[in-house]
């Protein structure tokens, strides 16, 4: 037990390591790794921990459905193929599903364009007591349309009729933008998690050929992820820009190594964990008034056994 005790203690610091600290620039190479280096911790001690964690987890769900006073949001982004899905899959499979809503947010439509770009994620957002996955989210705007600017003019913003008017500042206010949408989130009620699976490139490429090689999996593989590949360097400038604009003390952005899969579920687990863990969910507490009539129900409802039992052994 003291063994199990030191892992988690160890775990609680290594997490704090994948936290990006507000205001600080991010240099995704150097500051956070994409791989694990396997020394503290086994696979094995690994997902025991993860089990043991998402059953903690399951209990605060259940508390946070009774206590009805606030909502997690989990945002996850990721480069194709750094396992967003497969993370929901294992990592979440512990929750009730009627208290989970998972959003995939694609391509805008014609109506989502032709309101502002968070519109369609107020609309996907978790009530009190409900947890929301956002996979992909309201960052997708300032990732997928910054290495492709030419996305922006879709949205018919006034002042914006070319890439040439898009200048730094129209990222610097959207960020700010984003910001203020959170803190309204979180000023309600809402609690903000919000994930960046860690990839590799060379981890890409081998994730990319085990889809084209086994046939259940070409599904999950597209023309246009080879493409986006190409964008690979734009896009790692863009994620390290939104991240240190973005990651605030109430909303921090976690960067979790997604090179081992296992690795990454049992962060992603830990974080859910000790993030709720924050909230010091508990049961709604009863009047001594309802305790006294609990009590007179339930005498009520064993005297109704009584008639069942006498008849049963007159016969």
């Amino acid at each position: 037990m003291k063994k199990r005790t030191d892992k988690r203690q160890w775990f609680e610091q290594y997490l704090q390591t994948l936290r990006v600290k507000p205001g600080k620039k991010v240099n995704l190479r150097k500051d956070f790794a994409t791989d694990y280096d396997h020394k503290a911790l086994t696979k094995e001690e690994g997902e025991i921990l993860l089990k043991e964690g998402l059953e903690h987890v399951s209990q605060m769900q259940d508390k946070l459905y009774a206590q009805d006073k606030y909502s997690v949001l989990i945002v996850l982004q990721a480069m194709d193929a750094a396992g967003k899905d497969g993370a929901v899959k294992h990592v979440l499979s512990g929750l009730n599903p009627s208290g989970v809503k998972v959003t995939s947010f694609k391509t805008p439509s014609k109506e989502e364009l032709d309101h502002d770009y968070l519109w369609r994620h107020y609309k996907a957002l978790p009530a009190r007591g409900e947890i929301g996955i956002f996979n992909r989210s309201h960052y997708e705007n300032v990732l997928v349309t910054r290495v492709h600017p030419e996305y922006i003019l879709n949205e018919h913003i006034p002042g914006i009729n070319s890439v040439k008017d898009i200048k730094s500042s129209f990222w610097e206010e959207r960020y700010k933008q984003i910001n203020r949408f959170e803190k309204n989130l979180i000023d309600n009620g809402t609690i903000i998690l919000k994930i960046f699976l860690h990839v590799s490139k060379d981890e890409q490429r081998k994730r990319f050929i085990e889809r084209i090689d086994n046939p259940e999996k070409n599904w999950k593989f597209s023309v246009a992820d080879a493409q986006e590949r190409q964008h690979w360097d734009a896009y790692m400038q863009a994620y390290e820009e939104m991240l240190a604009a973005t990651s605030t003390k109430e909303a921090p952005w976690f960067v979790l190594p997604a090179d081992d899969k296992w690795f990454t579920r049992l962060c992603l687990g830990a974080v859910l964990t000790f993030e709720f863990e924050k909230l010091h969910l508990a049961y709604p507490a009863v009047s001594d008034a309802t305790r006294q009539q609990l009590q007179e129900i339930k005498t009520a409802l064993l005297a109704e056994e009584q008639p069942a039992k006498k008849k049963s052994k007159q016969s």
